[in-house]
């Protein structure tokens, strides 16, 4: 990949637990903070879902470096929020040609 251009704004979040009054929990997301990245689709693919058949599109998706443990690194749990669309983390590796960069290997569901 030669240039990148961090042209797509991200929200970062992680899910969190919070009492549902019963006894239980209920997840929910809270944001973390916005990154600016590169979203490139990859092949999709059908899976089964909670409900049924959905669609599964893999993204790498392109972001400036942060140090381990910071707040704005990506870890595989979190999800990145942009234009009415989520992708889901898997996985989270430096770029090793240029290591300003980190490339987080993400899915989008859409049910058809």
């Amino acid at each position: 990949m030669s240039g990148v251009t961090l042209s797509r704004r991200l929200t970062l979040e992680r899910p969190e637990r919070v009492s549902d009054g019963a006894g239980g929990y209920a997840e929910t997301w809270s944001a973390l903070g916005t990154l600016w990245g590169d979203v490139q689709a990859k092949p999709g693919r059908m899976a089964n879902g909670e409900t049924g058949m959905v669609s599964v599109t893999g993204y790498r998706i392109t972001l400036r470096a942060a140090p381990v443990g910071h707040s704005n690194r990506p870890q595989p749990g979190q999800r990145l929020r942009g234009q009415g669309r989520v992708f889901a983390i898997n996985a989270v590796s430096e770029d090793a040609a240029r290591p300003q960069y980190l490339i987080c290997i993400c899915e989008e569901e859409v049910t058809p």
